[in-house]
């Protein structure tokens, strides 16, 4: 007999692997919930509960929990549809996920949702988030707690503020000009694409979410914002917003180089390439021109429009070129979803 395929495979052909059925059910989309557990205890029962009834299991990832949240799920929850992983160490809520992700995976899901134990995000917007997934339509998804006014009126000001600084930040590093609100945890990812980034040096903590989207563009998948209010309660944030500022900003500094190296001079060379090339050695060389007469000059001496027009007009050229690198790069965002290649690749690979 040949050997037993692995069961994400034998889901897949269960389901006649179709990535954009006609007439696609919810029910049949292979959806598994990842919660990361970690002083969660008060909460997790609650958000087990409010799990629709078509999502198809949930992979309860106890983080090495100082309250027991593993102990409290297998004593407490007899829903047929968790399934506890424990880690023997705190991995952060990155490390979590990855695992859950590798779990659920291996237990047949098709499209993986993470989803905070902490009972802050409101499951019936569940099925908007998986849809563009199930259509084919995107390879992951977030949801977006700023597009409208009203999803803000219970966020705390200084989130607000926060959030709209790290998304901008995180649309330069990323490339994904088109998402918004990326520390947001809600998320969707289809199982193929999952496989990819767990193959990923992706951060492990807080900046989990923010540098998955990096990983992701370097794979070219398609992301899609979702409208979802936050809900907050009297849940206990991990995160200490003063502990992060600077690591954030030197990753997010490092990870926007790192994506312009690879992205436009590694895997291409374009025409924004060379807009980069030319406005970088155009605006040096007039800054350097100007500084370099400014440190010469005879005291007393006004420079003439010669020198004036040296300094500035490569400065102005080189800017303007910059500018048109940078909107070459807006309108670069990945529109084709990778996950139905990745789901034809591994059945002729399993044929």
């Amino acid at each position: 007999m040949p050997p037993e395929a692995p069961p994400h495979r034998r889901t897949a052909s269960r389901r006649s692997g179709d990535p954009r059925p006609s007439d696609p059910r919810l029910d049949e989309a292979g959806v598994w919930l990842v919660i990361p557990c970690y002083k969660v205890k008060g909460h997790i029962a609650r958000v087990i509960a409010r799990t629709p009834a078509w999502v198809e299991g949930i992979v309860c990832v106890d983080d090495g929990c100082p309250e027991g949240s593993g102990d409290y799920i297998a004593a407490n929850i007899t829903d047929p549809r968790v399934r506890l992983l424990r880690l023997p160490e705190n991995r952060g809520v990155g490390g979590a996920t990855l695992a859950g992700y590798a779990e659920a995976d291996r237990l047949g899901g098709r499209i993986l949702v993470k989803v905070d134990g902490d009972d802050q995000m409101d499951l019936t917007y569940l099925g908007q988030l998986v849809a563009p997934i199930v259509l084919g339509e995107a390879d992951y998804t977030k949801g977006n707690r700023f597009t409208s006014i009203s999803h803000l009126t219970a966020m705390p000001r200084v989130r607000i503020f926060g959030n709209a600084a790290l998304s901008f930040a995180a649309k330069v590093s990323t490339g994904y000009w088109n998402v918004f609100d990326p520390t947001n945890g809600f998320t969707a990812i289809e199982a193929s694409v999952a496989r990819r980034v767990r193959e990923k040096r992706v951060s492990q903590r807080f900046f989990f979410e923010t540098d998955l989207l990096y990983h992701l563009g370097a794979l070219r998948a398609v992301v899609r914002d979702v409208p979802i209010p936050a809900r907050y309660g009297d849940e206990v944030s991990n995160l200490r917003i003063g502990a992060i500022v600077g690591p954030f900003a030197l990753k997010h500094l490092t990870n926007f180089v790192q994506r312009v190296l690879g992205q436009y001079f590694v895997r291409d060379f374009n025409i924004a390439t060379l807009e980069l090339i030319a406005g970088a050695a155009f605006s040096l060389f007039g800054l350097s021109y100007g500084l370099h007469w400014m440190a010469t000059r005879t005291p007393g001496h006004a420079a003439s429009a010669g020198v004036v027009m040296a300094a500035a007009l490569p400065v102005i050229v080189g800017v303007q070129l910059l500018l048109q690198a940078l909107h070459f790069d807006v309108f670069n965002v990945p529109s084709r979803p990778i996950h139905p290649y990745l789901r034809a690749i591994e059945r002729l690979e399993a044929d």
